[in-house]
This record gives structure tokens, sequence and C-alpha cells, in this order.
């Protein structure tokens, strides 16, 4: 067993749960963060000897500082993962290794490699994905933001090797849904364009989620075609082609993603607009 606290958000994770909870069995504390799930999560997280605490989703940084807050772990370093990641065998001799030599950083970004209907994705910009997932409890909280939020770290980052393996089991009609519930999220916050104290805010001459972050708002301002071209960028110049069929069906829901922001930021600006009335209270 490794001295390491495991948080894993969920709601309604069944299907997902038992092989990520399975993966991080080596953690000597596993907490799962339930927000009232009506399937069987609560009795399969019980049956494999995790720690449940449960409270009402409201966004996603919100959730997880609650949690940063509010539960006490076991140990000083905390692990999240969602309940359709696994971590494998090899990612957690590297963690134990880490422990074993002393960490040199607060933090550590871990790579997470997507599955796509079980087949890997490791070309068209889809892999590392580095994640800070592994840090310091006390070091960092995540920023306010809907979707996509990211963890804010006080001190140094380092970066580990093996990944993460990202497969979620829930089928296509899942994946259509949550991504038009992320679309959505994610247009309010290009609408927004907030800038918080202590956020992670957008900046071009900074490396990470800050450039990425500046890169995006700069393109959904200014890029004409942008769907298109994440297309072309994804499955051409990142060389997704190379992935087979899943590397195309993946640029090609991508770009579908981006066309839905698109259309919906479009709609948010007419304050009159069904989803603005809708949205009224996030704008």
């Amino acid at each position: 067993m490794i001295a390491l606290s495991v948080l894993i958000p969920t709601k309604n994770e069944s299907r997902n749960l038992p092989a990520c909870l399975d993966s991080v069995a080596w953690a000597d504390e596993r907490v799962v963060l339930d927000s009232y799930s009506t399937d069987n999560t609560i009795a399969i997280a019980a049956s494999k000897g995790a720690r449940v605490v449960q409270r009402e989703f409201d966004n996603f940084s919100s959730h997880k500082n609650w949690a940063l807050r509010e539960i006490e772990f076991k140990n000083p370093w905390l692990f999240i993962l969602d309940a359709d990641e696994r971590v494998t065998p090899e990612l957690r001799d590297e963690i134990e290794q880490l422990f074993v030599n002393q960490p040199k950083h607060e933090g550590y970004y871990i790579p997470r490699l997507i599955r796509w209907c079980g087949r890997p994705l490791r070309r068209g910009g889809r892999y590392p994905d580095y994640n800070l997932r592994l840090f310091k409890l006390g070091s960092g909280f995540y920023e306010q933001r809907l979707v996509h939020e990211h963890l804010v770290l006080k001190g140094s980052a380092g970066y580990l090797e093996n990944p993460i393996d990202h497969d979620d089991d829930k089928g296509i009609e899942r994946y259509f849904d949550r991504h038009n519930h992320y679309s959505s999220l994610e247009a309010m916050e290009v609408l927004n364009s907030q800038s918080q104290s202590g956020d992670l805010t957008a900046n071009l001459f900074r490396n990470g989620p800050q450039r990425r972050r500046a890169l995006k708002l700069w393109a959904y301002r200014y890029l004409p075609a942008r769907p298109l071209f994440v297309f072309v960028f994804m499955y051409i110049f990142k060389l997704g082609f190379l992935d087979g069929r899943a590397g195309f069906e993946s640029a090609v829901l991508r770009a579908i993603y981006e066309y839905q922001i698109d259309l919906k930021l479009r709609e948010l600006k007419n304050p009159c607009s069904p989803l603005a009335q809708k949205r009224r209270q996030l704008l």
C-alpha cells in the first residue's frame, strides 16, 4: 500500500467505477465524492472499501474546491481521478518510486491516454494531454471556471512519464449528452471572459494552460472557419490519420463540438434567446 489519498468524483458511474477503484486498490485511502447517484455507484464504492462523501453538484471547480476544503484526508498527498479513468501498473510503480525518493515538487503533471471506443488516440494532439492530478494538499486550488478547470498550484510542478488510461464505457449517446452540456458551459465562459484574482488567467507569454487559453480566446474572436481549422489541424498537421478510424472520428467530433460552441456563443449574445434566458444566472 502507498500512503496516498485518491479522490474520485462520481454521478451515476456504476459502469466505470469498479475498474477505476480496482486500478487504485494500492492507495491506502480512496474517497468517492458522489453527487447523489441514483444507480449502484454508492454500493459499488462501499463494496470496494472506498469512503463515500456526498454533495450536490454545482459546478466542476466549486465542487472540487469544496472537497479540498472540507474533506479530511488521511494523507498529505492527493491524487484526483475521474471515474472513467484508470491508473496503469506502470504509473502506480512510478508514483511509488516518487515517494520513495521524496517528491521534489508540490505537484505533478501526468499524461493521459484517451481511448475512443476502446482504441487509443496517440496522435491528433490528443496525447500526452498532461493534467495536474497529483499534488500536496494545501498547495493548490481549482480556478473558478464552469468547465475544463485547471488546478492552480502554489509552488513548482514536475512531470511523470506513465499515463492515466481514460476509457469511458457509457457509449456514444452519453458522449453527445455530455459534450452538448460542456459546449454550453464553454460558450458561457468565452462570453464572460472573466478573470478573477488568483485564477489561471490567459497569458500568451506563459507555458501550459495559460498559453493555450490565450490562443483559444484569440481563435474564438478572430479565426474564420475555426471548427474546420480544428479538424485539419488534428487530422492532418497533428497526424490524427495515423490513428485510423478512431483518429478520424475523434477529429470530426471535436470539430462538431467546436461548432456547437460557436453557435451557442452567437445565441448567448442575444439576451432574449432561449439559451441566454436558460443560463442567465451564469452570465
